[in-house]
């Protein structure tokens, strides 16, 4: 965290893991309630960042492969760092290990992205 502040104290920016940069003009503040706000987004921006950009580019994989299919499959909207889809029941056991191997693929890190499927006729019911 110490060197996160410091670089971010140099540099006036943090980045996400795919160079995304976020400017904190207030991280050398004298007021040091906007200072110390702007450590604490030091901290969690480039990690809430990353994750942002990860379901971003795994919405673009998953809608131009959906945009090639002819499927009827529809991706509806995103939540947090979950995608949801209106699918056909009888297509749902071919979709959800395409559609898991896409996401998991959408970046390359040192550790492995997990998904998991759920199914439900709503939201709720798919947790």
């Amino acid at each position: 965290m110490d060197r996160i502040h410091a670089q971010t104290a140099e540099d006036g920016y943090v980045e996400t893991l795919f160079g995304r940069r976020l400017y904190l003009p207030n991280i050398n503040d004298r007021n040091g309630l906007y200072r110390q706000a702007a450590e604490r987004t030091a901290i969690n921006a480039p990690m809430q960042g990353t994750a942002a950009d990860i379901i971003k580019i795994a919405m673009i994989d998953v809608d131009a492969w959906l945009s090639q299919s002819n499927s009827g499959i529809r991706m509806m909207m995103q939540v947090h760092d979950e995608l949801v889809f209106e699918v056909p029941e009888d297509q749902l056991d071919s979709f959800i290990p395409e559609v898991e191997k896409r996401m998991e693929n959408a970046a390359t890190l040192d550790v492995p992205l997990l998904v998991e499927a759920g199914v439900g006729n709503n939201w709720e019911e798919a947790h």
